[in-house]
């Protein structure tokens, strides 16, 4: 009966995967024809990304500056970026996007991000890294590229893909808990972070272009990468980590900044100043 109850498990979840793997949307990245696997409709991604922003932004800890010397550099640098994101290869999503920048004052916190949808939010404490508007710029369409290229949608449409096939393999096999828990840290390193890795290398890549294309120095993307190495030493190495390590990052940039520096060239150049200094 258990295995009668096992088999019949296996089927429906088998069946399962059939059925999301053929309703599952396929795209092809316009700048890399790199396949997409996609289980999410686009408005349920921006969605969610629209849910993410209001819940980052009403969190009591959360400060919004409202120092022009900080916020005005990244709106200006934003709205250079996405002005060529819809002249783009992702032109009509780019132009869909219901665009918002914000700055949140937190000097200890290197991070930015843009959310599907459009909403992107800056933390004071990258301003070191960035140093100018060159370096906000390589960071801007990095993180543009991101909501841009779909990538949080297709990391979670792997991420269901894979949780389900695990459930199939449990099941046929009859794993023991702490074998399905050594099987579930394998699949993760071996399948799910590569494909990060792959996403981060993509939206270096794109977002180098799209900085370029705005009139933003591509060269200092590679500085920027060098300062950001020296500010955060004993990361992982790349096979356990889900970003390239700024090493493999920094070559990518010098292999691709001929391409960069060709369209930065074409451009009207963008003013650049420097960034405020942190305490």
């Amino acid at each position: 009966m258990h295995f009668r109850n096992s088999v019949k498990h296996v089927i429906q979840t088998f069946a399962l995967c059939l059925v999301l793997i053929t309703v599952a949307g396929c795209a092809t990245n316009p700048y890399t024809n790199r396949s997409q696997f996609l289980l999410i409709p686009e408005s349920q991604e921006v969605h969610m990304g629209n849910q993410a922003y209001a819940q980052a932004l009403n969190d009591p800890n959360v400060v919004i500056s409202k120092n022009p010397a900080e916020v005005e550099p990244v709106e200006r640098v934003a709205e250079r970026i996405i002005a060529v994101a819809k002249k783009s290869k992702y032109a009509e999503r780019a132009k869909s996007f219901q665009w918002e920048v914000t700055v949140i004052k937190d000097d200890k916190t290197k991070n930015a991000w843009a959310l599907p949808g459009g909403k992107i939010a800056f933390y004071t404490g990258i301003f070191p890294e960035a140093k100018n508007e060159n370096g906000l710029a390589a960071i801007m369409g990095h993180e543009v590229v991101h909501a841009l290229a779909r990538h949080g949608a297709e990391r979670v449409s792997q991420h269901t893909a894979a949780n389900l096939g695990m459930q199939v393999a449990i099941a046929a096999f009859d794993l023991k808990p702490l074998t399905q828990t050594l099987a579930m840290q394998a699949l993760g390193i071996g399948v799910l972070l590569p494909f990060s890795r792959s996403h981060e290398s993509e939206a270096d890549y794109i977002g180098l272009l799209l900085a370029a294309e705005a009139g933003y120095d591509p060269r200092e993307a590679v500085l920027l990468w060098k300062r950001m190495a020296e500010s955060s030493k004993g990361s992982p190495p790349e096979f356990l980590s889900t970003h390239p390590t700024h090493e493999t990052r920094i070559e990518n940039l010098q292999k691709w900044m001929p391409e960069a520096v060709a369209r930065y060239e074409r451009a009207a150049k963008a003013p650049v100043s420097t960034l405020p200094s942190i305490e």
